[in-house]
């Protein structure tokens, strides 16, 4: 039975915090990684370049939902938490509050010590002359020919600006052949150019790293664009803008088509922030904010490069291991065996791999081993996520050419990866493959993939699931759990679940799998009271859930019940967070907590005492209406009693006692970072890379 969308309920907006504010919490904590001198330099660096990444989104989709609501005069968050206007308005000040920090920390902290290593980035008053020849030369001939300024009189009008593009307002005096005087032009980078600059060792002195970004260059040059007219000044600018995306489900015939048809709009939309150079001067930044009809609120002056995101490579073409996080290997199960033949270590017990700490190779090499195995008469599988050139794809491509049957759910609606989506949809409906587009209106979230092997005359399945996506690069950055087993009720589970997202017919009963949007809100529910239960019969009672994010109100009432009922808490969640620990009679026995660092956290993991039995079931979901009432998600549970363990102490109680990379949060949704004052630090991460990785 599907449940009624969490937003109609009635909710009591004292004990939620707000969305936004939320994750502008989230990432004001990474930040902190980027203002941490323990962290290596070039790893800094990087967490600076997240956060602008993390900052880019949060304004193309929750700052534009929030001026989609204003605009449509809805004054009240359609949460319940209070005027989209206030929302707004200290979404606004804290963000540009955080954009002053990141830039301070840039360059009073960041690039000094760089500098110190080596590495350099070289503004236009101390390049060589030989630098500005070589520079001047890359100029003419890389940038100049496929560039088109476009001055701006009623000819001309202001261009359409991409999103996120970078772009230059130049100040000009003096008439042109024409006799024309407009006093403004407009500079578009080519996109196709990289943004920073690594200039050749015989300019370095061959033992630095120094780096010129595009848009120095192109301040540095743009005269030669305007030629018989003085440039009075040159000055960077990007706009973000509205990035999601609508597609009328119900009016479509082909959602394929129709996507493919909506992603070019999508460098269009309505514009939501102006970022300019700190230079920048009034008038033009005025001229500005009125061709992108957004207000001073809106307008983010920066001390330095307009788009921080085009550093992330910097740490990649440095080899300068002292200034990065140390190399390891991910390790393997010794489950898994030598024999290499990985269907035979599953048949003899699940086998559970915890990324990035171990491998993700052997999902890789299932798929291969499928794709070749002559026994293997099918294989089915979801996509998310894979990346634009994906092992794990062509192997299903190529197990389709071998005339084996194909299914893969690809998810086309999986934000900022549609594009990719949409080429292997296409590229393995060339090879025969079945390609589903999941069921309108509800994404498929979930992480599953089922071999179908003849073995002794008959079929026997092997499942892989899994809390995150099917990446391998991903894998090496994500914190995640996943399950190879052959237990057939598990199985059976996940070919009924693929049957669901095929065919038609009604929603199954199922062994152990909770899906959304049927079972996995309503066992959840289920699960929390049953600890109320136990505590109000004066055993011991534990919830312990570790995930993304934690939005879903009827679930957050229910901890708040479990709470007042006696029931311990505890609650790692990454990102946003709307319940409120700590509060007299509602939530004093509930701790929320944070944890950041190297890699992403994403792991998601549900723990109910239950009398002692302890449930331990890993998901897709996180706990979010989308995630209960929107999206086809998985939640599995671990049935062997050794891995159910190895989950415990991995995934939850290292987390619970670290003291140097998390986070408590307060009643007021406030964060407050541990320390280990002394004490021997835990930082769950380096545990499980001492732990399970093959250093």
């Amino acid at each position: 039975m599907l449940h009624e969308p969490a937003s109609r309920l009635k909710r009591l907006e004292p004990h939620f915090l707000n969305r936004e504010l939320s994750l502008l919490a989230f990432n004001r904590r990474v930040l902190a990684q980027a203002e941490d001198r323990r962290t290596p330099m070039l790893e800094r660096l990087r967490f600076l370049c997240i956060v602008s990444s993390n900052m880019d989104e949060f304004f193309e989709i929750r700052v534009a939902e929030l001026k989609e609501r204003i605009k449509l005069g809805g004054d009240m968050d359609h949460r319940g938490e209070g005027p989209a206007t206030e929302i707004f308005r200290i979404v606004s000040e804290r963000a540009h509050t955080m954009v002053v920090e990141q830039y301070r920390v840039l360059n009073e902290e960041i690039l000094p010590g760089l500098a110190e290593e080596g590495v350099c980035f070289l503004n236009e008053p101390e390049w060589t002359r030989e630098q500005r020849r070589w520079l001047h030369d890359y100029f003419v001939r890389e940038m100049m020919p496929v560039m088109t300024p476009i001055g701006l009189d009623p000819a001309h009008p202001f261009p359409r600006v991409l999103n996120k593009s970078l772009n230059l307002a130049v100040q000009l005096e003096g008439r042109d052949a024409f006799g024309r005087n407009s006093g403004r032009a407009i500079v578009q980078a080519p996109r196709l150019l990289p943004r920073v600059m690594a200039l050749p060792p015989q300019l370095t002195g061959g033992k630095t790293y120094h780096f010129v970004h595009l848009s120095v260059v192109l301040r540095a040059f743009v005269s030669a664009l305007f030629q018989g007219m003085i440039v009075n000044g040159a000055y960077p600018f990007r706009v973000t803008r509205n990035s999601d995306l609508f597609v009328d489900e119900e009016e479509i015939k082909d959602l394929r088509t129709a996507l493919a048809g909506e992603l070019p709009q999508r460098h269009f939309g309505d514009s939501v922030r102006l970022e300019v150079a700190e230079s920048c001067p009034p008038e033009m930044t005025d001229f500005l904010l009125q061709q992108f009809e957004l207000t001073e609120e809106d307008l983010y002056r920066v001390d330095g490069p307009v788009n921080l995101v085009r550093l992330m490579n910097v740490p990649d073409i440095v080899d300068l291991p002292s200034l990065k996080f140390g190399p390891f290997l991910p390790g393997t199960p010794k489950t898994l065996g030598k024999h290499g033949d990985i269907f035979r270590s599953v048949r003899k017990g699940d086998i559970l791999l915890h990324h990035p700490f171990q491998s993700f190779s052997p999902v890789i090499e299932m798929l291969e081993q499928a794709a070749e195995d002559p026994n293997v008469v099918a294989i089915r599988q979801t996509v998310y996520r894979t990346g634009t050139d994906s092992v794990i794809m062509k192997y299903l491509i190529d197990a389709a050419q071998r005339g084996k049957e194909v299914t893969v759910v690809v998810e086309l609606l999986a934000r900022f990866d549609e594009e990719a989506n949409i080429q292997y949809a296409a590229k393995l409906e060339e090879v025969g493959a079945h390609v589903i587009y999941g069921v309108v209106g509800y994404k498929t979230h979930a992480k599953m993939l089922l071999v179908v092997r003849r073995e002794d005359g008959t079929l026997r399945r092997y499942a892989h699931l899994s809390t995150g996506n099917y990446h391998p690069r991903t894998a090496k950055q994500y914190t995640d759990f996943g399950l190879l087993t052959a237990n057939e009720e598990i199985c059976t589970d996940v070919d009924a679940v693929f049957k669901q997202l095929t065919g038609l017919g009604r929603a199954r009963s199922l062994n152990h799998l909770w899906v959304s949007p049927f079972t996995l809100h309503e066992r959840t529910i289920t699960a929390i009271k049953r600890e109320i239960r136990h505590a109000k019969a004066g055993k011991p009672a534990h919830v312990i859930a570790k995930m993304n994010s934690l939005l879903e109100p009827r679930v957050i009432e229910a901890l708040y019940a479990a709470s007042q009922a006696g029931v311990k808490v505890d609650l790692i969640v990454r990102g946003v967070c709307a319940l409120r620990p700590g509060i007299p009679g509602l939530s004093e026995h509930i701790r929320v907590r944070s944890i950041i660092g190297r890699f992403l956290e994403h792991t998601r993991i549900f723990y109910f005492l239950n009398d002692g039995a302890e449930d331990v079931h890993l998901s897709s979901a996180d706990w979010m209406e989308r995630n209960f009432f929107r999206r086809i998600e998985l939640c599995f549970p671990l049935l062997d009693a050794r891995l159910k363990q190895r989950v415990i102490k991995e995934g939850l109680k290292v987390y619970l006692a670290d003291n140097n990379q998390a986070w408590d949060m307060d009643s007021d949704g406030n964060y407050h970072r541990r320390h280990s004052h002394g004490r021997v630090p835990r930082p769950a991460q380096e545990q499980l890379l001492a732990l399970l990785s093959a250093r």
